[in-house]
């Protein structure tokens, strides 16, 4: 079995990581700058394991924040529903039930739900 390459432009944060000598690269037939992929799997647990990889605080593009608290979470065994109330709005959204468990989400804690969408709809009436 072929071990498996990743092109570096398809990895966010990757290009960083291999300019800092974090994970290594070689360059393919065609002139790309490539990760084996072992190497990448064997660093993404690395980083996991001690944090984000980052060494800059994260930021997000996502504009619409919507601080408040966490009112209802239903988990399914992939799935989970997530209810924050923000002042008067009500904001529901889907997500993995394991992304619900690393956030530690839980009924009456702070948090935000960030909205980004490619598209808005205005109704009149």
């Amino acid at each position: 079995m072929r071990n498996p390459v990743i092109r570096i432009s398809l990895v966010r944060g990757a290009r960083r990581w291999a300019d800092a000598g974090r994970v290594a690269t070689h360059r393919d037939e065609a002139g790309r700058r490539v990760i084996d992929g072992r190497d990448l799997a064997a660093f993404s647990i690395e980083v996991a394991q001690s944090g984000s990889g980052e060494d800059e605080p994260s930021y997000t593009t996502a504009r619409n924040a919507f601080p408040g608290i966490v009112t209802a979470v239903k988990l399914g065994d992939v799935a989970a529903q997530v209810e924050i109330q923000a002042g008067p709005h009500r904001l529901v959204s889907l997500l993995t039930r394991e992304a619900v468990e690393e956030l530690g989400l839980e009924v009456g804690m702070q948090a935000t739900a960030r909205v980004k969408s490619t598209s808005v709809h205005i109704d009149r009436g």
